[in-house]
């Protein structure tokens, strides 16, 4: 009877309505979750019924055909957080762990990560992030995926073993004594170096301990053109040493009427640090001397100036603790350390889905892979299809209120269209039934 099916076909679309209000309400609801995705219901009329041939169909209403996610990249909010991460672009992060009594892989859009007492790079829930740890140089080309640790790294000391120094040594100096046979070189003295040279400068290098170690170098001009260089260091600091300035390292410089460094050679070199790895060679860079084939010009030069140095560095350092990270734009995780070094310790990696509205939302922001969605394709950001990483920020939800509120009121409107249809056909029915009396 046609009546019953205006009833039934009403009854349907406040089903149907309901299920939109639902929606709204859940994308409303979550308006301020990161990396939440909107969905909305996609409707589809109900089966119909034959009429008397050449009549038509007669429709039984509407059906929930499915609730669709709508995948549609948000906006960005900075938040400067070092371990909080967007993706601009396709792909998901990848999380493994469990969840909601699920365990394995998971995929999301919410990069708000930390990391955990155990150094693991988690989301709010523990899970683990996905990438490729790095090795000790920070090299992830071999690395294999898995949890990436990058809280509890360290940079161990590197002891040094080169010592680069430029500037130039007064030509008009007055040279030091002639050489005797106590010290072999010019009136110098290791104990009373400073009296007995012409310039000197200091600096400070590392063991194998990291341990620093204050080293004096002193200048003695021999004649013009012929200088010799005295390395000095407590003796106290050495294997088998006494306190009181002791003698590392000796070598001379040779200049030319230009004032060019023509040579440099080395006849003491014997830096053996207490309780640390011995021998530590120290190479001195003055520069490369015309003889070697160089300028003469890149280091140690001599001319009428004054003695000064414009660079002294060396190559070692201490020991260093985690002070913070940095994520690139290809998710290269960077750490820097309290001794000034840094290094790559891991690298983020994507899952791009060929329908990822098709992904099973399994709630938290977390999704799964299911037949439809088809296999997640793991790789690094910026590659393919993937997206690149903006770090420091965090990708908002894209539930749009405004739209949500007209869909609010439509469903409403419709709710209500059918309500009215339902009691008119029930009144049609009353009316019917009144016929018999």
């Amino acid at each position: 009877m046609s009546l019953l099916t205006a009833m039934y076909s009403s009854a349907s679309g406040l089903a149907a309505t309901t299920d939109e209000l639902s929606v709204v309400g859940d994308n409303i609801s979550n308006s301020q979750t990161v990396g939440f995705k909107a969905s909305r219901v996609d409707f589809a009329d109900a089966m119909t019924q034959q009429l008397v041939a050449g009549q038509g169909e007669q429709g039984l209403g509407v059906r929930t055909l499915t609730v669709q996610k709508l995948m549609a990249q948000g906006a960005f909010t900075t938040t400067n957080q070092d371990t909080d991460v967007a993706i601009q672009g396709n792909g998901m992060f990848v999380l493994k762990g469990a969840y909601g009594g699920t365990s394995g892989t998971f995929y999301t859009r919410a990069g708000q990560f930390t990391i955990d007492k155990s150094g693991y790079l988690v989301n709010a829930e523990g899970l683990r992030v996905q990438g490729m740890q790095a090795d000790t140089v920070g090299d992830v080309s071999s690395g294999l995926l898995g949890d990436l640790q990058v809280g509890n790294a360290s940079a161990p000391a590197k002891p040094t073993d080169d010592i680069t120094v430029r500037g130039n040594l007064d030509s008009t100096a007055t040279p030091t004594e002639s050489a005797n046979a106590t010290t072999g070189y010019g009136g110098w003295k290791v104990d009373d170096a400073k009296d007995t040279s012409n310039f000197s400068t200091s600096m400070v290098v590392y063991d194998s301990l990291g341990k620093p170690v204050q080293l004096d170098v002193y200048f003695c001009m021999d004649s013009v053109g012929d200088w010799h260089y005295h390395a000095v260091t407590d003796g106290a600091n050495l294997t088998g040493g006494k306190a009181g300035a002791t003698e590392v390292a000796t070598g001379e410089l040779k200049f030319d009427a230009q004032g060019r460094l023509t040579s440099n050679t080395t006849s003491l070199n014997n830096f053996n640090p207490i309780n640390a790895t011995n021998p530590q060679p120290l190479t001195f860079n003055f520069g490369t001397g015309t003889s070697a084939g160089g300028s003469g010009l890149d280091g140690i030069t001599q001319y009428a100036a004054s003695s000064a140095m414009s660079f002294v560095t060396q190559a070692g350092f201490t020991s260093g603790s985690l002070s913070r990270l940095s994520i690139g734009s290809d998710g290269k995780i960077t750490g820097e350390f309290t001794n000034g070094q840094s290094r790559v310790l891991g690298q983020l990696v994507l899952g791009n889905f060929k329908a990822p509205d098709q992904l099973a939302r399994m709630g938290g922001t977390l999704y799964q892979e299911t037949p439809s969605s088809g296999p997640g394709t793991l790789g690094t950001p910026a590659t393919a299809d993937r997206g690149s990483i903006s770090a420091g920020a965090l990708e908002q939800s894209n539930v749009d209120i405004a739209q949500e509120f007209i869909n609010m009121i439509a469903a409403q409107r419709g709710f209500e269209a059918d309500s009215k249809t339902l009691t008119t056909a029930d009144q049609l029915l009353s009316d019917l039934m009144m016929v018999r009396r």
